[in-house]
């Protein structure tokens, strides 16, 4: 929690705006809930919905620490508390690119029989940040997929320490 304060209060001196980024996602069984995060980017900035590359001049100064160390995901904690979100799972999608993969994705709908997460066999296994093209995002619903096929306790821990090595190893995510 005083990580989380500071980290706020970084985010508010930095710019103008929330600490916090509020987005509707679907969850279990296609509920809608609404997943948090810190926020890492300038407020009310035209641009791609989706960050294509840590250089993307709507990204804070503190944005790019949050980002690189994956700090931004901390609040998600929350939904996790609330029952939304567990610590493993397909990680949720912005509603309008689960609208448009559900029509176009086999087995996309597949991915909602279970709480969607903090972190996922999809993201440790390097398909995160933006889906350029049907092929990725494919590719990362059959990651998901494995992972709900093949959940055990044991897979869930080397999901999380996976996931903690590649945020201390990795270039960052965006």
């Amino acid at each position: 929690i005083p990580l989380m304060l500071l980290l706020a209060l970084m985010i508010k001196l930095d710019s103008p705006g929330a600490a916090l980024f509020i987005q509707p996602r679907v969850g279990l069984g296609g509920k809608v809930f609404r997943l948090v995060k810190f926020r890492s980017m300038h407020v009310h900035v035209p641009g791609a919905h989706f960050t294509s590359d840590e250089q993307d001049a709507r990204i804070t100064r503190v944005g790019r620490v949050i980002r690189k160390y994956r700090l931004d995901e901390l609040p998600q904690f929350w939904n996790v508390l609330k029952g939304e979100m567990s610590v493993v799972g397909p990680r949720p999608h912005p509603t309008p690119m689960n609208i448009a993969s559900m029509e176009t994705v086999n087995n996309y709908l597949k991915r909602h029989i279970v709480k969607p997460g903090i972190s996922g066999w999809a993201q440790i296994n390097g398909s995160r940040g933006e889906v350029r093209t049907h092929q990725e995002m494919e590719q990362r619903v059959n990651f998901d997929l494995y992972y709900i096929h093949r959940w055990s306790f044991t897979l869930d821990l080397q999901i999380i320490l996976q996931t903690i090595i590649k945020m201390l190893r990795d270039q960052g995510a965006y």
